[in-house]
C-alpha cells in the first residue's frame, strides 16, 4: 500500500486525514492520500511566499537552472517507477506514462535553459536626457491545478515555466490521481531546492477551491473541465489575479480524398482511442470527405475491434480502463445518448468484459452523425469516435468550427495549399497536418473559445509567469512643469 503524502515548506506531511485511491484497472485501494484541510492550503500557500521573498525571486538564473536540471535528472531516474503509480492511479497504459516522464524532464530542461535568460529591452524615448527600459518580473505564488488524466505531463506544462521565471508554487493535482505529483514534490526537496518553492496539497475540490481564492496567490494555471474552469476564472476575476486555463475539447480531425489514407488512419486511432480518450485534445469529431467515407470508416472500424484491452502496466495493452466511475457512469449515458439521437453505432457501445475487474469500456466508433448530435457536440473523454462525412472543403471547416471549443484540429492531406488554406481557417490553438497528438517542449499549447486561453510550453509559456516593469529615468538634471505631465 502506497502512503502518499504533502509537502510543504520543505516537509513530508501525512496530514489529520486520507482518503484511498483506487486502482480503475483491479478495483482494489491501492494508496492512501491526505485530504488536506484549508489550514493546510494556508500553511503552503505562506510557506510559498516566504520563499519568494526570502530566497526564490533572488535566486540567480543559472542556479534555479541548476536546480531545475537536478529535478529533471531524478525524474528519469525514478521514470519507471513513477510511471507504474501513474497507471495504478488512471489507468493509463505504461507506455505511455513511461514516455510522458521522459517528456516531463525534457519540459524541465527546455525553461531551465530560459531561467538566466528572462529578457527586458530598452525602449528609446522622444525628451534626451531620458532612459527607458523594461524588465520581466515574476508574479509571486502561482497556485498550480491540475487533471486526473495526465498528471505529471500536466504538472510539467506549468512548473517549468513558473519556476524558472522565479515563482514558487503550490499544487494541487486532483483527488483520483495525487500520487505521482506528491513523489515529484519529494524529489524537488531532494534535488536542493530551498523549502516552500513546491509545495503540493491533496484532496477533493474544496481543496483547490480554497486554493483559487486564497488571497496569497498571484496567479493561477487550471487544467480541467470548462464547467469547474469557469468557476475557477470568477475566482480569480474576484481577486483580479492573472488565470492561464487549459480545459477541455472537441477537436475536429479531417480528412480529405488526396490524404494517405494509411497514416490518417492511424492519426485517427491515436487521436481517440491512445489513453482510453481520456485527453484534452482527443480527436473525437473524425470529418471524412465523402468520397472516401466508406473505406475510412470501415478501417477505422476493423482497428478498433482490434485494440488490446488489459492491464495497463502490460506494455502489449494498447487500451487500459477508464480512469474513475463517475467518469466511466458519463462515457456510458453519452454512448447511449448517441443511439436515441439516431447516430449509427458501428462497433462497441457498451463496457467491456476486460481483464481484472477495470471499468472498461469498448472502443466506440459512431457513423452516420451530424453535428448537431451530443455525442458530436459534448466532450465525452472516453473512447467514442463520432465520424461525420463532409462534401467539400468549405462544409469541413464550417463543420470543424461549428463547437464551443477551440483546442485542437487535424488535417490530412497531401496538398500544401489546401493544408495551409485549412489550417488558416480552423479555429484551435494547436493545429497538426497529417500528424496527430505530437508533442514539443518548444511548441506553444492551448485554446480558444471554451478550451480556455493563455500558453502553456515554448517561449510563450514565459510570458504567463512574469509581468513586464518600465522603468523610466531622468538623468537630465532640468527642471520641469510640476503640473504638467512630462511626455
Amino acid at each position: 500500500m502506497k502512503r502518499a503524502r504533502m509537502i510543504i515548506d520543505g516537509r513530508a506531511e501525512d496530514g489529520a486525514d486520507r482518503f484511498a485511491s483506487i486502482n480503475p484497472y483491479t478495483g482494489q485501494e491501492w494508496a492512501t492520500v491526505p485530504a488536506a484541510t484549508p489550514g493546510d492550503v494556508g500553511r503552503a500557500v505562506d510557506a510559498a511566499r516566504g520563499a519568494f521573498h526570502e530566497t526564490w525571486r533572488t535566486t540567480p538564473g543559472v542556479r534555479r537552472a541548476q536546480l531545475m536540471t537536478a529535478l529533471a535528472d531524478l525524474l528519469e531516474a525514478h521514470g519507471d517507477a513513477l510511471a507504474t503509480m501513474e497507471s495504478s492511479d488512471n489507468g493509463k497504459v505504461i507506455r505511455e506514462t513511461r514516455n510522458q516522464m521522459t517528456f516531463a524532464a525534457r519540459n524541465l530542461r527546455f525553461f531551465a535553459g530560459y531561467a538566466d535568460k528572462i529578457y527586458g529591452r530598452t525602449v528609446p524615448l522622444d525628451h534626451p536626457g531620458m532612459f527607458d527600459f523594461t524588465r520581466r518580473r515574476p508574479y509571486g505564488v502561482a497556485g498550480i491545478v491540475t487533471a486526473w488524466n495526465s498528471p505529471i505531463a500536466l504538472l510539467a506544462n506549468k512548473l517549468p515555466a513558473a519556476l524558472a521565471t522565479g515563482n514558487t508554487v503550490v499544487v494541487k493535482p486532483s483527488e483520483h490521481a495525487s500520487v505521482t505529483t506528491c513523489e515529484l514534490g519529494l524529489l524537488a526537496a531532494e534535488a536542493g531546492f530551498p523549502p516552500g518553492v513546491v509545495n503540493v496539497v491533496t484532496g477533493d475540490g474544496a481543496v483547490g477551491d480554497a486554493l483559487t481564492a486564497h488571497p496569497g496567490i498571484d496567479k493561477i494555471s487550471f487544467t480541467g473541465g470548462s464547467a469547474t474552469g469557469a468557476r475557477v476564472a470568477e475566482a480569480a476575476a474576484r481577486r483580479l489575479i492573472p488565470l492561464t486555463l487549459e480545459l477541455g475539447g472537441k477537436s475536429p480531425n479531417i480528412v480529405f480524398d488526396d490524404a494517405d489514407l494509411d497514416r490518417a488512419i492511424v492519426g485517427a486511432v491515436a487521436g481517440i482511442f491512445a489513453a482510453a480518450g481520456q485527453t484534452c485534445i482527443a480527436g473525437s469529431r473524425l470529418l471524412v470527405h465523402r468520397p472516401i467515407y466508406e473505406q475510412v470508416s470501415e478501417a477505422i472500424v476493423a482497428r478498433a475491434r482490434a485494440i488490446r484491452l488489459g492491464d495497463p502496466l502490460d506494455p502489449e495493452t494498447e487500451m487500459g480502463p477508464v480512469a474513475n466511475r463517475p467518469q466511466f457512469d458519463r462515457i456510458l449515458a453519452l454512448i447511449e445518448a448517441g443511439r436515441d439521437d439516431g447516430a449509427t453505432l458501428l462497433t462497441g457501445g457498451h463496457a467491456a468484459e476486460g481483464p481484472g475487474r477495470g471499468l472498461f469500456i469498448q472502443p466506440t466508433v459512431f457513423g452516420d452523425v451530424s453535428p448537431d448530435m451530443r455525442v458530436a457536440a459534448e466532450e465525452i473523454f472516453g473512447p467514442v469516435l463520432s465520424i461525420i462525412p463532409f462534401d467539400d472543403e468549405d462544409e469541413a471547416v464550417r463543420i470543424a468550427n461549428a463547437t464551443d471549443y477551440g483546442l485542437a484540429a487535424g488535417v490530412w492531406t497531401r496538398d500544401l495549399d489546401r493544408a495551409h488554406r485549412v489550417a488558416d481557417r480552423l479555429e484551435a490553438g494547436s493545429i497538426w497536418v497529417n500528424t496527430y497528438r505530437s508533442t514539443a517542449a518548444q511548441a506553444p499549447f492551448g485554446g480558444v473559445k471554451r478550451s480556455g486561453y493563455g500558453r502553456e510550453r515554448g517561449e510563450e509559456a514565459l510570458a504567463e509567469y512574469t509581468y513586464v516593469q518600465n522603468v523610466m529615468i531622468d538623468y537630465s538634471g532640468s527642471a520641469r512643469d510640476p503640473f504638467s505631465i512630462r511626455t
